[in-house]
């Protein structure tokens, strides 16, 4: 690369923290006196944020039993799509996401398949939605009961007739959903997903947990030595699995 490590882990940082890239590009040059277009920050982004994500898909984490699942509507252009995700209460460790532009039995079954791909608890709570029971009777067809209990609960949360909202998964959408407001929505459909892959790598690994104050990965049993520059350390640790 022409650029600085510095300069480039930066940039993702920040981009996936609070500035836009055009506001990121203004930050270069008015104290680092470095030109870059706000187009090659988004590249910058882009790239190494899958791959990072196609090194961590492949650790291992020691997650808990509480699972906590949802959908949420995100602005992409002048629609909206649909952002699937899934935490470990335990750890507040986001266990899988899911990006799409309908929402059905089909789009919730490949949600929950990457929800438990890194783990298996003993419930899955999501909301009342209609496509959530029938998605997770095709995916654990194979159930059993064990002493009278299936071996993955599927809890289902009714805000209409409890008045308790599913917010264990909701304050991380709040978090993910202001950061898309920063920069007005998504962009192109290929790259949404892309964008998604770097917030989730941002909450999970680089950025302590509010009530924990501890970086969900290292929580889950991931205590990587990434030092200060976390996202130079991850760059560099997928960069040799490769």
């Amino acid at each position: 690369m022409r650029y600085a490590s510095t300069t480039i882990t930066l940039s993702i940082d920040m981009y996936l923290s609070n500035l836009s890239s055009r506001k990121m590009r203004n930050q270069l040059k008015r104290h680092f006196q470095t030109k870059v277009s706000h187009i090659t920050i988004l590249d910058w982004v882009r790239k190494y944020s899958l791959k990072v994500q196609n090194f961590v898909e492949k650790l291992g984490y020691n997650l808990g039993s509480e699972f906590f699942a949802d959908e949420t509507f995100i602005r992409r252009q002048t629609q909206d799509d649909r952002f699937w995700a899934c935490v470990d209460y335990q750890t507040r460790f986001i266990t899988g996401i899911h990006y799409s532009i309908d929402g059905n039995i089909e789009e919730a079954k490949k949600f929950i398949q990457k929800a438990v791909s890194k783990g298996k608890p003993k419930f899955i709570q999501t909301d009342s939605a209609q496509f959530y029971p029938k998605a997770f009777k095709k995916l654990f067809y194979t159930n059993r009961l064990y002493r009278g209990k299936l071996k993955v609960e599927h809890k289902i949360q009714n805000v209409h007739k409890t008045h308790i909202h599913n917010y264990k998964i909701e304050t991380v959408f709040m978090k993910i959903k202001d950061r898309v407001n920063d920069f007005r929505g998504l962009k192109a459909l290929w790259s949404a997903p892309i964008i998604m892959f770097g917030l989730t790598i941002q909450h999970n690994f680089i950025e302590e947990h509010t009530t924990t104050r501890k970086q969900p990965c290292s929580l889950a049993g991931q205590n990587l030595d990434l030092g200060e520059n976390r996202w130079l350390g991850l760059i560099k640790l997928a960069s040799q699995k490769i």
